[in-house]
């Protein structure tokens, strides 16, 4: 799925919705193994950006690819095309995301929701998913949590669920959309430590994120997004150490 050259490429990528343009031409590029930390204030576009990615939302405009693909759409004959449901949801295979609600099945346990897609969606054997499923319970520190229902999981467990969950797809991508927004602050650091040592591993990231301590200490790349436009863009700490734009430094003035 990915090149060498990146796994993610937005070309001019405008989102409307009905006369509210949203997005006004994002230009963005994130390299193989990139952990981009997207920051911003609400309502800036970061998480319709993210969604656009795995084509939850439709673009207007421009092009997205993931490695070589274009996402959503094909070219036939210099015109675009959307693609079909099923061959979208292939795409999407490729691409984990996390959500600031975990969307966990309340009727399952962890193991089964870990299961559940390769499973379903992959038809790969149970035995062989069921051993997968336990290894990613552990990896995220949950090994001791496989038969629990979601109801008993605090909400930091609940969000280690749902990013084992994502990563039994096998992805080569990972979105997180604010995935500690909705967390106790106590709880947020089990989160960041597993988002962490998926950055060590090499997983190519794009966090959606208010947490200038994990940008800074994890990131690769720190993107500033207001009013639908990438404002700044730099390495995290050389941004959040001395901001060039007054935009940026007024919101990060409120937020460190």
């Amino acid at each position: 799925m990915k090149t060498a050259e990146s796994v993610v490429r937005a070309e001019g990528v405008h989102k409307s919705y009905g006369h509210v343009e949203v997005l006004k031409g994002i230009d963005l590029t994130v390299a193989p193994g990139e952990v981009m930390c997207l920051v911003g204030p609400s309502g800036s576009g970061k998480s319709t950006f993210l969604r656009c990615i795995n084509h939850l939302e439709t673009i207007n405009a421009g092009r997205l690819y993931v490695g070589d693909q274009l996402i959503g759409y094909a070219e036939r004959g210099g015109r675009i095309h959307e693609m079909r449901d099923k061959e979208i949801a292939r795409q999407r295979r490729g691409i984990g995301m996390v959500f600031q609600r975990f969307n966990l099945f309340p009727h399952m346990t962890a193991l089964q929701n870990v299961m559940e897609a390769p499973v379903q969606v992959k038809k790969r054997p149970k035995g062989e998913v069921r051993e997968q499923a336990r290894q990613l319970l552990d990896r995220v520190g949950l090994a001791d949590k496989a038969d629990s229902y979601p109801s008993q999981l605090s909400g930091g467990q609940q969000q280690r669920v749902a990013i084992a969950r994502a990563l039994a797809m096998q992805p080569e991508l990972m979105l997180f959309d604010e995935p500690t927004s909705a967390l106790d602050p106590e709880l947020v650091g089990e989160v960041l430590d597993v988002m962490r040592g998926l950055a060590e591993a090499g997983m190519t990231m794009i966090v959606v994120t208010h947490e200038m301590g994990f940008a800074r200490e994890v990131g690769d790349s720190f993107v500033f997004m207001d009013g639908g436009v990438v404002v700044e863009s730099g390495d995290p700490r050389a941004v959040l150490a001395a901001p060039r734009h007054e935009r940026t430094q007024a919101f990060l003035s409120k937020v460190l």
